[in-house]
């Protein structure tokens, strides 16, 4: 059987200040770090065969702490990185996707229909994430690995292991920073066996903030 651990990484500035951090690389901040010491002392005592991240310093960070003291290699997948938000990259969350007709709604109803001009189709994402996750798979049958990644294309992946189906986006929850979901496969068969565990963090160290997950359009 394969196991990989699929982690949101830890707070970064983008969170912090609510922008659409999107592919825009923010660094992480002081409670990020704080984060990352709890999911670290989570993994000491997981043997990992492999660790594969997405190439946004937030999630790189992540996948450090997720190495610790291990003699392994991080391997950068561009296919882990977030969706490109392409007008909203780095700006206001909920004031710039209200100001664009029809598109606050179009994320709150139907989220697999979300397209940001010049972004990236959420479609698009959804393929791109698991292409990129039966990568991982192919290289380690047999083997158990985490991968650090991003809050919108975990919730993609998560929709196709739960449901099979883009049209269930809406019904998918959203990860916390670093919470952890265990993905195994067996036979060419995979399994969400849990999702969006953040028990390793202590609730004052994840703050209640407006998450992306809705947009107020009244």
């Amino acid at each position: 059987m394969t196991k990989i651990y699929v982690v949101r990484h830890c707070e970064a500035a983008g969170n912090h200040k609510r922008l659409f951090q999107g592919t825009t690389d923010c660094d992480i901040t002081k409670l990020g770090q704080k984060q990352l010491e709890f999911l670290s002392e989570r993994f000491s005592d997981i043997q990992l065969d492999a660790i594969y991240t997405s190439p946004l310093i937030r999630a790189v960070k992540t996948a450090e702490a997720l190495c610790g003291d291990r003699d392994i290699d991080i391997v950068k997948l561009d296919g882990l990185a977030e969706i490109n938000g392409g007008v909203l990259e780095a700006k206001p969350f909920m004031p710039t996707i209200s100001s664009i007709p029809g598109l606050a709604e179009i994320w709150n109803d139907t989220p697999e229909d979300f397209a940001p001009p010049g972004g990236e189709p959420m479609r698009t994402a959804y393929e791109r994430v698991w292409n990129a996750i039966e990568t991982v798979l192919k290289e380690n049958e047999g083997k158990t690995v985490a991968v650090a990644s991003h809050g919108g294309v975990i919730r993609c992946l998560n929709c196709r292991l739960l449901y099979g189906d883009i049209h269930r986006l809406k019904d998918t929850p959203w990860c916390e920073n670093t919470a952890v979901s265990l993905i195994t496969s067996r036979d060419g068969e995979c399994k969400l066996e849990y999702m969006n565990d953040h028990t390793h963090v202590p609730e004052e160290f994840l703050p209640k903030r407006s998450r992306l997950a809705e947009v107020c359009t009244k």
